[in-house]
């Protein structure tokens, strides 16, 4: 075969695979809005992606699990799940893909295969959607409303149905309101629609109504005048803190259960994969999903403590500069926040050494921590350098942790990055809230001191967390196979 014979046969190979390709993104689809069955691949999200997406995505899967991934069989397994009847789920077809391979004897086909591997889903009970309130509109805010209306679906889960915020709600409001979510300048364009009704004081999103409700106290908000009920209130002010000040959500009529999106006093203060189970949302009523960066080192030093034992160690976060800082100097509570935080590298306190222990007690008095603000509005690094008990190598620490991005409770939480060439920008809109740099890992000669560099979107990954843990309290988490 000469030289373009060669070219025409790649040509057409190439071909096949885009068309494969766009008959994937229209089974997802599918799948998503009628069945409410999302499909993802080793974590990363399939919906609303396009075809230059889907077949990178499957190139980075055949090179973390050193196993062609093809389009083709993804074509072929997903088509198998349409063609069965499934509840709500969320399955991993990377994989799904994979097993099908390694068991490609013991089934007569993809469909026979999947109904085997996935028979647990039939014993499945119904959910019952639950409504959400978001108390509080900033960046946490937007991006939890982004994914929960981009996720909707059939409204089989989670419902968001109002925004508080303080002040009045004329035109202009809503004005700005619609156009900080429609448009946001490191997460770029929402993929959905936004606009507004000044009558009826709402904001209208991918052609749903959610109502903005003006209130500068929880307990004077009736949120049944809104047909609201039940209802989960998130609330990412950052105003109330401790459980005296949050269980004033309670009061309003139509909430039910409460969700802190920082640290919290006196409440549970949870990594969801890590410490989630420990309260039962039948029982407990408020809860804190903790902060962005002890949401990115409790699984990885979960994955490390249960492996090689933690003897003693040092985190330090190096973090995008937030809202709390100066853009130019000026006067600052806290020492050194007051500099202009787009030119500087700024030394800051973190609590989140001290935060690990409130998920992982085993690491109580354990970690020291330390936080370096940087120029740069998002994507953050922790570095945890650690003594361990059991001594190790560079390589059996990345099995471990690639063992623990694979398969287990922590496999949405950790994503196990092979990339030689991995920045900061590199991680923005990542749904997992640590990427472990696997080529960055450092282990002494004697193998007793470890060093591991964790990537974090301090935003986007977060708010992952934020909605996985509301799943949980809300009790609408669906059938999963990962």
């Amino acid at each position: 075969m000469n030289s373009n014979e060669v070219y025409e046969k790649e040509l057409a190979f190439q071909a096949d695979r885009r068309r494969a390709a766009v008959q994937f993104i229209k089974t997802v689809s599918d799948l998503w809005y009628d069945k409410s069955i999302e499909l993802v691949l080793f974590r990363n999200q399939l919906i609303d992606r396009n075809v230059s997406d889907i077949l990178d995505l499957h190139e980075y899967a055949g090179e973390f699990v050193q196993k062609p991934i093809s389009i083709f069989d993804s074509v072929e397994i997903a088509e198998a799940i349409q063609r069965l009847d499934f509840p709500p789920s969320k399955l991993d077809i990377g994989k799904l893909t994979y097993e099908y391979h390694l068991e490609d004897q013991k089934h007569a086909n993809a469909t026979a295969f999947v109904s085997d591997k996935l028979k647990a889903a039939k014993k499945v009970e119904e959910l019952t959607p639950k409504d959400v309130v978001l108390y509080g509109f900033g960046r946490i805010g937007r991006l939890v409303a982004r994914e929960l209306m981009t996720r909707t679906g059939k409204g089989s889960q989670l419902r968001l149905r109002a925004i508080v915020t303080r002040g009045k709600i004329d035109e202009t409001v809503l004005e700005k309101r619609a156009s900080l979510l429609k448009n946001d300048s490191v997460h770029g364009d929402f993929s959905g629609t936004v606009s507004y009704n000044t009558e009826k004081k709402c904001l209208i999103i991918n052609g749903t109504t959610v109502h903005m409700i003006s209130a500068n106290e929880p307990e004077e908000i009736d949120y049944t005048a809104y047909g609201i009920k039940d209802a989960l209130i998130i609330d990412n002010t950052g105003a109330f803190r401790d459980q005296e000040a949050l269980t004033r959500h309670l009061s309003s009529k139509g909430a039910s259960k409460v969700l802190l999106t920082a640290p919290g006093k006196g409440i549970p203060n949870i990594v969801h994969g890590v410490n989630h189970t420990a309260y039962n949302p039948d029982e407990v009523s408020i809860f804190s999903a903790a902060s962005c960066t002890t949401n990115a080192i409790t699984p990885v030093l979960k994955a490390v403590q249960d492996s090689l034992g933690v003897v003693h160690g040092h985190l330090e976060t190096i973090h995008a500069y937030t809202n709390d800082q100066n853009l130019v100097d000026n006067m600052h509570k806290k020492y050194r926040r007051g500099r202009a935080a787009a030119l500087n590298m700024v030394i800051t306190e973190t609590g989140a050494g001290q935060a690990v222990s409130k998920a992982l007690p085993v690491f109580d008095g354990k970690l020291t921590s330390n936080a370096i603000r940087v120029p740069v509005p998002n994507g953050s690094l922790a570095i945890l350098n650690l003594q361990v008990e059991n001594p190790t190598s560079k390589e059996a620490v990345n099995e471990i942790i690639k063992k623990y991005a694979l398969e287990g409770d922590l496999v949405e939480q950790i994503k196990y990055s092979i990339d030689n060439e991995l920045v900061s920008t590199d991680i923005v809109g990542s749904a997992q809230p640590s990427i472990y740099d696997s080529n960055a890992t450092i282990v002494s000669k004697d193998g007793n001191n470890v060093i591991l560099y964790v990537w974090y979107d301090n935003e986007y990954g977060y708010s992952h967390q934020v909605i996985r843990l509301a799943k949980y309290i809300a009790k609408v988490r669906r059938f999963t196979y990962y």
